[in-house]
């Protein structure tokens, strides 16, 4: 199984537009040599870099979404920040990242930090979990315990050289 991106290749940086200093839009995935028994997706973006935090998740969670269609091989970029996507051309759910909010959270390491990579992790899972809307990293990672039939990965790097949308780093 392979997962990549038309926006950047693989431990190659990742265009600003994806980023909190730029529009803020997860990036356009594509994957393929899918297995046969795939019955559900699931996607996974954490940075191990971000500094650990009590009140925080470490690996700084980016991003989940789950319970996509083995029909889907192509998200598109820009995939909306809600709970549930119940519209072509995807369907899925999506979970709590690090802020605790749905969907994507672009890279934003803190200023001077140095290079942060960004791990994309697809799971070909082999059932249709029907997990609901909001999960967080240890609750999805419980939920498909003994349903992942493969996993590959994309790194995606970044490094904030200045502060420019917002001081305030998001990791």
């Amino acid at each position: 199984m392979q997962i990549k991106s038309s926006a950047f290749e693989d431990s190659q940086k990742i265009p600003q537009r994806f980023t909190g200093e730029g529009e803020d839009i997860s990036p356009p995935l594509e994957w393929s040599k899918i297995p046969a028994e795939c019955k559900s997706f699931a996607l996974l973006c954490e940075d191990p870099d971000a500094p650990k935090s009590p009140d925080k998740d470490h690996p700084f969670v980016h991003w989940l979404i789950y319970n996509i269609s083995p029909n889907v091989s192509a998200p598109p970029e820009g995939i909306l920040p809600i709970p549930s996507l119940n519209a072509p051309p995807m369907n899925a759910d999506q979970g709590k990242n690090s802020l605790h909010r749905f969907g994507y959270t672009g890279p934003m390491p803190p200023v001077g930090h140095g290079i942060h990579h960004y791990i994309f992790t697809l799971f070909a899972l082999n059932a249709e979990l029907g997990l609901k809307p909001g999960l967080t990293k240890a609750e999805f990672l419980e939920f498909i315990t003994g349903h992942i039939l493969k996993k590959t990965q994309l790194i995606g790097k970044y490094e904030r050289s200045e502060a420019k949308k917002n001081p305030e780093a998001i990791l």
